[in-house]
């Protein structure tokens, strides 16, 4: 079974709750977004290992900590994932970004894939897959495949609001990947979109409804 977080800090619902009103604007809601992917980061990250270093200080020697390794990855599904990055960049601005462009068929509801761009040694870094909507999973777990198949071994998955199809398919495909989980929402509709959602993230994102 995957390992499931569904996030209960309450800035973070305060903002998701926030931006699912309609009439939030594309600035606002673009703000937003990456506001809550930098808290999601923050919990998501929780268990990163630590070493110890010696350092000074104005004062005196003392022993430290740091990130262990520090070798991280955000990788956004085109286009939506792409609001999530700043917001995790602000707190790890060493990690490398990589692409994976997606979009769904309209009739099938499956991913096809259009782009894959990744760092040269992704396969040697902790990665954590963006994207604002968990919905039947079909994107999600194929953007995690192709990573699989490049030989990543540590994956995370970061979504601000999924619904329970696309978790339960999560499960089934890639019980060995954390989800961390905004809001679980309550189904998804015969388009299926999430309900009751915060409609088309990239659309509300780009400006482009």
């Amino acid at each position: 079974m995957s390992e499931i977080h569904i996030m209960d800090h309450p800035l973070i619902q305060h903002k998701i709750h926030y931006i699912r009103r309609e009439e939030v604007g594309t600035k606002e809601f673009r703000t937003v977004v990456s506001e809550i992917a930098g808290l999601m980061c923050y919990e998501a990250t929780r268990d990163l290992k630590l070493t110890s270093v010696k350092i000074r200080t104005p004062l005196c020697e003392m022993e430290g900590k740091e990130l262990s390794g520090k070798k991280m990855a955000v990788v956004p599904i085109l286009r939506a994932g792409l609001g999530m990055v700043d917001g995790i960049l602000s707190l790890i601005p060493t990690a490398k970004v990589g692409h994976i462009g997606l979009y769904r068929n309209p009739q099938t509801h499956e991913p096809v894939e259009y782009y894959c761009k990744l760092p040269s040694d992704c396969e040697e870094r902790e990665v954590f897959v963006v994207d604002p909507m968990l919905a039947t999973g079909g994107s999600c777990s194929a953007a995690i495949q192709m990573l699989k198949d490049k030989g990543v071994k540590k994956i995370r998955f970061l979504c601000i609001i999924a619904a329970p199809e696309g978790i339960a398919r999560m499960e089934r495909e890639h019980p060995d990947v954390p989800l961390y989980i905004g809001a679980k929402d309550e189904r998804l509709d015969e388009h299926a979109y999430i309900l009751p959602g915060l409609g088309d993230a990239g659309d509300r994102i780009f400006g482009t409804k």
